[in-house]
């Protein structure tokens, strides 16, 4: 696989488990492109074994991150998700029930603990698999699918009443 391909296929997963694991859009997408210059300069001695790769380039983001939270000593959560940021919405989907969506489904996501929401982040962002989120965070695969679950069982239950009808 060629680097650009890696990237391609890489980079906005790993840019969306950053935002959805608490950096804002600008403070992800700086992570990403370090994390990729790192892996360009270490690409001779790395193995093209693409899922020990993607869990390496993960590692190397996730180390990023915490080096930076701790500078700057407090984890700064993204005030607002805009749709540039976002992707797309559906166009049965008014600009004010996404504005609501985001910020109920934002405000939900930050009362998940911190692990909590890394496992569930990896694991629904990024689509990786519990194997790989244990790798990158040395948590057993059991406890990931706890955490992935217990994240999934919080959300449903902050989200219950959402629904677009009653917007």
């Amino acid at each position: 696989m060629s680097f650009e391909e890696l990237y391609n296929q890489i980079a906005p997963k790993l840019t969306n488990y950053l935002v959805g694991s608490g950096s804002t859009y600008a403070n992800a997408c700086d992570i990403v492109q370090e994390t990729f210059l790192r892996v360009w300069k270490k690409r001779d001695t790395l193995k093209d074994d693409s899922s020990q790769l993607s869990g390496y380039i993960y590692t190397v983001a996730r180390n990023i991150r915490i080096d930076r939270m701790r500078k700057e000593s407090l984890e700064t959560l993204q005030p607002e998700i805009r749709d540039e940021d976002a992707g797309t919405v559906e166009p049965a989907v008014t600009r004010g029930d996404a504005e609501h969506l985001r910020k109920r489904i934002e405000e939900a996501m930050a009362q998940l603990p911190p692990l909590v929401r890394e496992a569930f982040s990896l694991f629904q962002i990024s689509e990786m698999s519990v194997r790989e989120i244990s790798k990158l965070t040395g948590a057993s695969e059991s406890l990931v699918k706890v955490r992935v679950h217990r994240a999934k069982q919080k959300l449903r239950e902050l989200l219950a009443d959402l629904s677009l009808g009653g917007v």
